[in-house]
């Protein structure tokens, strides 16, 4: 009778399980936190505010008090391939970035996970009511855009918010909010 050599095979299948599994990255290409497939390629993470271009407009602008206005805002992926999920993380700020108003989603809104190649965009919009200045509307003065699961101190970018003040809600609030990723193009 013949013995046949166990190790050899079990080595190899430990072996190709190890490779499958991947690693754990650090920031790579503007991916942070990533994970190499087998084959060393970066697989889909968080995007980085950093791995985007941004742009803001053109807006639908509320013209008088009272009126609702939109304004989109579009960003395309410039490095490798990652991940919007959740909602953009936006704050309209006033005089001085001093006071800020934190957005909210929009009543009803469900998020949405999107994972963009290098040169993928993605969209999201801003909906408000114009106010009057002096009436409990807030006089914002720039939009700041982080991205969500991109960790802490990522940054964001800033905009000049020049769409009008934006009305109180009577309950301690403003009348603005955001909609959730749509993917963009093609």
């Amino acid at each position: 009778m013949r013995a046949t050599p166990i190790a050899v095979p079990t080595l190899t299948a430990v072996l190709l399980l190890l490779t499958a599994c991947g690693t754990t990255g650090g920031d790579r290409d503007g991916v942070q936190g990533g994970v190499t497939d087998g084959d060393g390629k970066q697989e889909s993470t968080a995007c980085s505010i950093e791995a985007v271009s941004m742009e803001v407009g053109p807006a639908s602008v509320a013209p008088a008090a009272g009126d609702t206005g939109e304004v989109p805002v579009g960003l395309t992926n410039q490095n490798a391939a990652c991940t919007l999920d959740g909602f953009p993380e936006v704050r309209l700020a006033g005089v001085g970035d001093a006071a800020a108003v934190e957005v909210p989603p929009t009543e009803g809104a469900r998020d949405q996970k999107l994972t963009l190649a290098k040169g993928d965009s993605a969209t999201f919009t801003l909906t408000y009511e114009r106010g009057t200045r002096g009436d409990g509307a807030f006089d914002a003065e720039n939009l700041h855009v982080a991205l969500p699961g991109s960790g802490s101190g990522s940054g964001s970018k800033s905009f000049r918010w020049s769409y009008g003040p934006v009305a109180a809600d009577g309950q301690g609030g403003h009348m603005v909010s955001v909609s959730a990723y749509q993917q963009a193009g093609d």
